[in-house]
């Protein structure tokens, strides 16, 4: 019997001890592991590799994790990344998680911890990919494509980010009702201890400009004020 794949982890970390020691605990964790001291390094290894998560220093020689991850998400890759610093700011990890950070770990932490979170973000990412869920939707003035991360409108085609992808399609499965900032901070990000709800706005407005044939004055991603936001539109039956 063949055994199960080991799921991938790519830990980009310039601390000897530090990227030695996540290495040996993650391989004891069950997790196929590789390693890079650079920023250059780990962001060649993030592209052409095929990992299930990566773990992410911000202070890294030559180029700082931030632009690595920007570069991560310009490339089209939803590959998980955790975001693992002594930066422990509010607006750094805000920085962090409006660029496409799936989770924000502090340093010094504890290695439970870590492996928690490691868990807890594979799990969501299993959930968000898994089998039985619709891909596309069409109304109106709309056709939504989660699985090419597309949205039409009017005739032209938007690329969709993934945190754009996500907050669509949570309004969508629960459109009609609205949807608190809280919980969508909660459940796209899966990151509930940021005393700010920035990053939610910030990605709505974007989502407006591809969605919203008038962004200011939206007739779909409608904002309910002081409680979050809402989608209106009736789907066209097939």
């Amino acid at each position: 019997m063949t055994a199960p794949q080991k799921q991938q982890i790519l830990v980009i970390e310039d601390e000897p001890s530090l990227r030695e020691g996540l290495h040996h605990n993650l391989e004891l964790d069950g997790y196929a592991v590789t390693t890079a001291s650079t920023g250059p390094a780990g962001l060649r290894h993030a592209l052409e590799g095929n990992f299930s998560l990566v773990l992410l220093d911000l202070m890294l020689p030559d180029l700082d994790g931030l632009e690595i991850l920007r570069q991560i998400r310009d490339a089209g890759q939803r590959t998980p990344v955790i975001i693992v610093s002594a930066k422990g700011r509010d607006h750094e990890k805000v920085a962090g998680l409006e660029l496409g950070a799936d989770d924000y770990v502090t340093k010094p932490f504890g290695l439970a911890e870590l492996s928690a979170r490691i868990r807890a973000v594979l799990r969501r990412t299993a959930q968000k990919s898994g089998p039985g869920r619709r891909e596309v939707y069409r109304f109106p003035k709309l056709t939504v494509d989660f699985k090419r991360f597309t949205v039409s409108r009017d005739g032209v085609e938007h690329q969709l980010s993934r945190y754009e992808a996500e907050i669509l399609r949570m309004l969508i499965d629960h459109r009609g009702q609205v949807v608190t900032r809280g919980d969508l901070l909660s459940q796209v990000w899966g990151y509930v201890h940021l005393p700010t709800t920035r990053t939610v706005d910030n990605h709505i407005a974007r989502l407006r400009k591809k969605v919203e044939a008038t962004p200011d004055e939206p007739e779909h991603v409608v904002t309910v004020h002081g409680i979050g936001y809402r989608f209106d539109a009736e789907e066209i039956e097939a």
